[in-house]
């Protein structure tokens, strides 16, 4: 299982500006391809479209990986992009075959192939983007030195934050530059899932989480968690620093100075959430065999008028730690459809009350058992009922001969 790693880096002055030359000569090459490939897909794209065919002209062949690294790094480098030299070219390799993922998980997206939401295709990049970023693979010879440091070529030996130990010697590091000015180190390392669950407490329970804004999540045993509202609380603080930011002079250095302050602020409420988030997605990984939860319309909930709110919780970040958790130390999680009905049955008996309970309705009688229920411990406790359905179902053998007479 192929896990990343990210740790700070502290570079010293020349080694960010012989890190910005790495970055700008990546952008460049992913640029020129880009603007090579872009109008060819185009130009097929109309071909293949009856209405908008002008004449009976062939396809053209679309630049591949080799060719393009042949003319843009090969040749170039021997005519006026001689400055490419400055960088490793495995890095500008490398940028070319990520260029040739994104157009891949595009096509993917249109044609099926790719689950979730619509990949747009690639764009050309700035250096004005927020993040800027450069790959080195086991080709470019990184190296960690006995006393600590990450060697990247062309740019030095750079001071990292070691938190934790690697588990394995990593495949390839990115350096990433944020939006606030931060230099970070993303290795991807390999892990062994068996290796893993041993770490874990053998464990035989089983709980249903609901999400909400209220309470964070409210699990099938009754246990509520607060939601720490971590924007909410920052919001005095992003304030006054966008202020701060809107009186500036468009150009100016202390605009620039003003957005880094911006964008730390942001960053830190990020961090914040995603630490939370790992805490408590670690704490029920490691607590339970088996976790459900709910598909939610995370998207169609953002647009409402509970956006900030919905947007500040991130739920779908939350459930993509505990799914890679899970499948990293031996767990299940199991998510249960978004129509399925888990706060309108009662979880004693079953009965559905014939008219939808509105969503400010927090507690509820049965009209059958006459159980009490509290709406979120209700669907928490339905989510864990249906979620043991499921998995029993996914479980029982093709084999078993059906019971007869």
């Amino acid at each position: 299982m192929q896990l990343r790693y990210s740790f700070r880096v502290q570079p010293t002055v020349g080694q960010r500006k012989r890190a910005a030359r790495v970055f700008g000569h990546a952008r460049w090459v992913w640029n020129a391809g880009l603007a090579l490939q872009a109008p060819v897909k185009e130009a097929n794209k109309l071909l293949g479209n009856p209405r908008k065919r002008l004449a009976e002209e062939p396809y053209q062949r679309i630049p591949k990986n080799q060719d393009l690294s042949k003319l843009l790094i090969t040749e170039a480098k021997k005519g006026e992009q001689s400055w490419l030299s400055q960088a490793p070219a495995p890095v500008l390799q490398q940028s070319l075959r990520d260029l040739d993922k994104a157009w891949t998980a595009h096509e993917d997206s249109k044609s099926g192939k790719r689950p979730g939401t619509k990949v747009e295709p690639p764009r050309f990049k700035s250096k004005h983007d927020r993040r800027q970023s450069a790959r080195f693979t086991v080709n470019a010879r990184f190296k960690i030195t006995p006393e600590g440091r990450l060697r990247l070529p062309n740019i030095g030996d750079l001071k990292v934050n070691w938190t934790r130990d690697l588990p394995s010697a990593p495949s390839s590091v990115t350096l990433i530059k944020d939006q606030s000015g931060r230099y970070w180190a993303s290795f991807v390392v390999e892990t062994d899932p068996a290796d893993d669950a041993d770490t874990m407490p053998q464990t035989t329970a089983e709980t249903g989480i609901d999400l909400g804004l209220t309470h964070y999540a409210i699990l099938s045993d009754g246990t509520k968690i607060k939601n720490p509202r971590w924007l909410r609380r920052a919001e005095k603080k992003l304030k006054k620093a966008q202020r701060e930011l809107s009186r500036k002079v468009k150009g100016s250095s202390n605009r620039s100075k003003a957005r880094v302050k911006v964008a730390r602020a942001h960053a830190h409420v990020a961090n914040a959430r995603k630490d939370w988030q790992h805490k408590l997605s670690t704490k029920l990984i490691s607590e339970n065999q088996a976790i459900t939860v709910e598909t939610l319309g995370v998207l169609g909930l953002a647009r409402g008028r509970n956006a900030k709110s919905v947007n500040d919780a991130a739920w779908g970040q939350f459930v993509m730690l505990l799914e890679y958790k899970a499948l990293r130390y031996g767990r299940e999680v199991t998510k249960v459809a978004r129509d399925f009905p888990s706060t309108q049955v009662c979880s004693a008996c079953g009965h559905r009350p014939p008219e939808k309970l509105a969503l400010h309705v927090r507690e509820w009688t049965c009209l059958n058992c006459e159980t009490h229920h509290d709406r979120d411990h209700n669907a928490a406790k339905n989510l864990h009922y249906e979620g043991r359905r499921i998995r029993a179902a996914a479980h029982t053998p093709e084999d078993v001969p059906a019971l007869t007479g």
